[in-house]
């Protein structure tokens, strides 16, 4: 029996039906966000390879050299002849590392804590959102300021300090889900059928609710970025000697009549960073949530 093979004209055809039906993902926020974190992947991953120079070599003699797109500093030197563009490519890998880990522990926490209050109810949803009340309480950049400046500077601090609120909007969204899906019929014939809570919780509930957290995931990486740049502009984030682009914006604020560069460059990437991240979580949102499907 000789194999079918498909005609320029059916490709053209799936092509054309793949992008009406996933019209939001291949638009221009799905496309550019879906680059952004590739991108920001590529470059955490393989920054060592990719970066022409270390990003700690320092040079005096070529300190606060201009951007030359044909020299071997095509963003310039910073005060210490340190390579601007080598910088922020390592910078994405911690950029990469704190948005990952923030988002996947936030997560955890605030959907495990969410779906238990949203279904069991009662004491011990009211305990939980207690505690929500006791962490939103602050604002979000102090009580990180406070965590660090308390424990001390470090990778692991700036992660437990930026997820410490941050599983509150997870725990929040999954809690009013799991109350509307609690009182659903198949949840109702699960337990008919002597199904346990936990069975319930993991098989039903969860697959559930696991869309809005993934599309909540996009939105607290770009927040992760934001805070930790944040941390390390006030001298709070990871330790000094590793290259972040907040860290960068720090260093610059001396010379930034002198030496725009120094602050442009690492403040648009983070700004292209958390726009593609944000613009990916929108498309998602767009693309997935019944409510928006037919606009």
């Amino acid at each position: 029996m000789a194999a079918i093979t498909e005609t320029p004209r059916h490709a053209a055809t799936r092509w054309q039906k793949l992008r009406r039906d996933y019209r939001h993902m291949t638009g221009f926020k799905g496309l550019f966000g879906i680059t952004t974190v590739v991108l920001l992947i590529v470059l955490g991953l393989f920054s060592q390879w990719v970066a022409p120079h270390s990003p700690s070599r320092q040079d005096l003699m070529l300190a606060l050299t201009p951007p030359d797109w044909s020299g071997p500093h095509i963003l310039g030197t910073d005060h210490l002849g340190r390579d601007i563009f080598s910088r922020i490519i390592h910078g994405a890998r911690v950029s990469l590392i704190i948005a990952t880990a923030v988002a996947l522990f936030a997560s955890v926490v605030g959907v495990g804590l969410g779906v238990v209050a949203g279904y069991f109810r009662g004491i011990v949803d009211s305990a939980i959102q207690k505690l929500a009340e006791i962490f939103w309480s602050f604002p979000p950049l102090m009580l990180a300021i406070a965590i660090v400046a308390f424990v001390g500077q470090g990778l692991t601090i700036v992660i437990v300090a930026l997820t410490a609120q941050r599983w509150i909007p997870y725990c929040r969204v999954t809690r009013a889900e799991t109350m509307a899906l609690r009182e659903r019929e198949f949840i109702l014939a699960a337990r008919t059928l002597g199904a346990g809570h936990w069975f319930i919780m993991r098989q039903h509930i969860l697959p559930n609710v696991m869309l809005s957290v993934i599309v909540m995931t996009s939105f607290a990486m770009a927040n992760a970025i934001i805070a930790e740049s944040s941390l390390s502009f006030l001298g709070l984030g990871v330790p000094p000697t590793i290259p972040t682009w907040g860290g960068m914006l720090s260093d610059s604020r001396s010379y930034i009549s002198s030496a725009w560069w120094m602050a442009l460059f690492p403040g648009l990437a983070i700004f292209l960073t958390v726009l593609g991240l944000n613009l990916l979580g929108d498309a998602m949102r767009n693309q997935f949530d019944p409510k928006l499907k037919s606009h």
